[in-house]
């Protein structure tokens, strides 16, 4: 599962990344890094960007670099 397949209202857990994209290693400065706890906030009509919650602040992403983010569902979800 991938932070593009985030389902609203679930928490998730950041499990792996795919570090090869520069745009990726960018939204890892941010904090998108293994073992970050997100959720969807919302996505745009058609579904592109995706716009996740973290650390109390949203981040808006394109749903291709949401791809390269292995996420699970946090324990007790």
């Amino acid at each position: 599962m991938t932070l593009a397949s985030l389902k609203r209202g679930q928490k998730y857990v950041i499990d792996g990344v795919n570090a090869s994209d520069p745009d990726v290693q960018r939204l890892m400065v941010l904090g998108l890094v293994e073992g970050t706890e997100v959720e969807l906030a919302s996505a745009a009509i058609g579904g592109d960007p995706l716009e996740l919650r973290m650390y109390g602040n949203a981040i808006s992403l394109r749903r291709e670099q949401a791809q390269e983010f292995a996420v699970s569902l946090r324990k007790g979800e």
